[in-house]
Parts: structure tokens; sequence; C-alpha cells
């Protein structure tokens, strides 16, 4: 997919991929000087300056070509716009794998309104990878059209999943993430959500699943998975908020080993 060098005069979707094609080259350009992180809720939730400079660098252009539009980014930014629009932003989305040389890490961003989330965008930059869809825009990857294969049980599919261990000594998470997990042929855990969910949305993972997950970690891969035909689920559990999403009866699968620990 060839963009323009410059955002201005973009409808929505070329827009968003525009954003999160920069926020990561310019994060890419600065790994390899990023010597120190910042710890956020613990060492393996970290931010650094190359999160800081991507996030501006999109903040700044949507506050420029989109004036009255909101901003939400995972990294502090907020600005309250009139147009009922929110740009939810999360610049480097795997920081911890970014920081540490793994490749599964990427830019995404969602646009939501009243109606809720209408565009996602994820690029992957190890892979070279734009994902883009939304309401009335089949999800694609690099402009080839993305989706399920039929639809099929959760134990004949492979999920991807994810809790942090500190919950794995907590029952009420760790008993609803097991039985789940243990419902699937296999499991995966790559460290990036909007990564996984962009494979999940092109049926790479049959299912996808992880408690407690901000806007900007969940809405982008959110447009993208039902943009490409699956469902989009969350269920409270224990006390727990867990966010589902996949093939139509994986999630339904998902959905019902996750409340069978209720």
């Amino acid at each position: 997919m060839t963009l323009p060098e410059t955002p201005d005069h973009l409808n929505d979707a070329d827009l968003a991929a525009w954003l999160v094609r920069s926020a990561a080259q310019l994060a890419g350009r600065m790994r390899a000087d990023v010597k120190t992180f910042e710890e956020k809720t613990s060492i393996s939730d970290v931010v650094t300056a190359a999160d800081h400079a991507a996030e501006k660098l999109v903040v700044d252009t949507l506050r420029r070509v989109r004036p009255e539009d909101s901003i939400f980014g995972e990294e502090g930014s907020s600005y309250t716009g009139t147009s009922g629009r929110t740009w939810v932003i999360d610049p480097v989305d795997g920081t911890y794998n970014f920081f540490t040389g793994a490749t599964y890490w990427c830019a995404a961003l969602a646009l939501k309104d009243d109606g809720g989330v209408r565009l996602g965008a994820v690029y992957h930059p190890a892979e070279d990878a734009l994902w883009l869809g939304g309401q009335d825009l089949p999800t694609t990857r690099n402009g080839i059209r993305s989706g399920f294969a039929l639809s099929a049980p959760l134990d004949q599919s492979c999920a991807a999943a994810y809790l942090h261990h500190t919950y794995l000594r907590d029952e009420a998470a760790a008993e609803p993430y097991l039985a789940a997990v243990l419902g699937a042929a296999a499991y995966r855990t790559w460290g990036s959500a909007s990564c996984e969910l962009a494979a999940t949305s092109a049926g790479i993972f049959g299912v996808w699943f992880q408690q407690g997950l901000p806007e900007w970690d969940w809405l982008p891969g959110k447009a993208l998975v039902e943009a490409a035909g699956g469902d989009t689920a969350v269920v409270q559990v224990k006390g727990y908020r867990w966010h589902v999403a996949g093939g139509k009866q994986q999630v339904a699968d998902a959905v019902r080993l996750l409340q069978s620990q209720a």
C-alpha cells in the first residue's frame, strides 16, 4: 500500500494508515539509541522515549488535520474536541519487546464515536504489515482482503492468550484463564495485543482473549476482527473483565469456558 508523504487531505482510513506507519517508523529509527525505560506498573510494563516521540507525532498531526476530533493516547496525550469522534492511540504496543529487541511490536490506533469503534489500524514493522479495517471497510493486510476461514470449535483452534503472571496467584483470574486456554488445541503469546489481534483477524489464531485491557490495546484490533467477519465479546467473570475476539464459534466457546468458572 503506497501512502503519500504528507497526511493532508486524506480520508480517515488513509490517515490512520499514514499515522501508524509513520509512528512505527519513527520509533524504529530511535530503537538503537533507546538505552533506558521507565516502569509504569511493573518491569514488563514500560515506556521509552520512542513511545513518547511516536505519540507526539500522531497527536501533532491529528491536531493539525483533524482539529475538531478528540485524542486519547496511552502515554498521556489527551484533547477534547467538538466532533464527537476520538482517536485512540498506542504509539508502540509491545514496548517491552521493542526495548529488548524482539520483533512483536507495532503502532496501533482506532477511531471511535458514540456508535462504537469505527476504524482500526495496526502497522507491524518486522513484517512490513499494515492492517486496516472498520465499519464499511473490510479488513486488509497491505491492501489485500483478510478474513476468517470457516469457524471451528475452540478445541480445534489455536488461541492467542495472555494473563500477567501476577494474576496467576489470584484464583479468580487464573481459573477462568486456564479453563479457556486448556480448551484450545494450542495457544501462543506474543506480548503485543494489537499484533495478536491483527493476526487473529486473518485467522492465524482462531481466538484471542486477555483480561482487563485499556481502550488503546483493545479497540484497534476489535475493529480489525469485526471488519474481517469475526466476533468480539467482553465478559465479566469473578470481578475480572475479559476481552475475547476471533471466529464466531471460537469466541462462543471461549466465553463459555471463561464463564464456567464464575
